[in-house]
């Protein structure tokens, strides 16, 4: 499953983002890819795994997301405020509504691939041999040290994925053992940075946003060259989410040792 998801993320990336030149087909083919994807991985748990794709219920996509987006907007929106307020962000104008669609459209494919390639497969793999705790730690770091190959990032940056986003998730998916909720929550952030606050940083994505605006990147503080993302102030708040989804994980007895994980869940 790992290697074909991770061609399907290869594949798809270049079709997308040949299909930014305007609004709609981008909504179209993101989406699109978005949804093909999402079939592949159930066709191969059925076939691999001779199970049905509990993590991806249909009743609970609606809700997962929706959820997942108000926190994934919401943790970003603190993120850029603290920064804003420590004079590391500022807004310098409008952007355009086609542009934040645009974005969108690049996105929904974006979280959905990487959500079923570090959570669904990765993580899933890992926390059988390492337990949950074990396997969000390694799988998170995987998740981050992909983002090297971004332009303008750094070392740095990939770590603080890592420990921001790739942590985050994965304590999201332990919690919920849906994938439906890392999804909306992985959306949204990236859409918040590169789609709404103009902040993409070294995101190699996206392709208009709502407002535009300035990193004052020579203050590692703000993350420099990486964007918001690389900035301690994100770590600290994403780090808190994490917390409250291993303390949630923990009450709903989700967090399993090596070999306790069930075979199906």
């Amino acid at each position: 499953m790992f290697p074909v998801l991770l061609v399907v993320m290869i594949v798809t990336a270049p079709i997308n983002e040949a299909a930014s030149g305007g609004p709609v087909i981008a909504l179209i083919v993101g989406v699109g890819t978005a949804v093909i994807a999402l079939w592949w991985y159930v066709g191969l748990i059925r076939w691999l795994e001779h199970r049905s794709a509990t993590e991806l219920v249909l009743a609970e996509a609606a809700p997962g997301l929706g959820r997942g987006a108000l926190l994934g907007f919401g943790v970003f929106t603190a993120t850029i405020l603290l920064i804003m307020a420590l004079g590391g962000y500022r807004v310098t104008g409008w952007g355009s509504f086609e542009g934040l669609l645009i974005t969108l459209g690049l996105m929904s494919c974006v979280a959905v691939v990487e959500e079923l390639l570090f959570r669904g497969v990765l993580f899933r793999l890992l926390e059988e041999k390492l337990g949950t705790l074990g396997s969000i730690g390694c799988s998170g770091l995987v998740f981050g040290l992909i983002h090297v190959v971004n332009p303008d990032f750094t070392f740095w940056g990939a770590v603080a994925i890592s420990i921001e986003a790739g942590f985050m998730l994965g304590a999201a998916y332990a919690a919920t053992r849906s994938l439906w909720l890392p999804i909306g929550l992985h959306l949204a952030w990236n859409l918040s940075l590169a789609g709404i606050y103009g902040t993409g940083g070294g995101t190699d994505v996206g392709a208009g946003s709502l407002l535009t605006g300035t990193m004052n990147e020579s203050n590692p503080l703000f993350g420099g060259s990486s964007g918001p993302e690389a900035s301690p102030v994100a770590i600290l708040l994403c780090s808190a989410l994490t917390a409250a989804f291993l303390v949630l994980a923990k009450r709903r007895g989700r967090l399993y040792r090596r070999g306790e994980v069930p075979t199906t869940r």
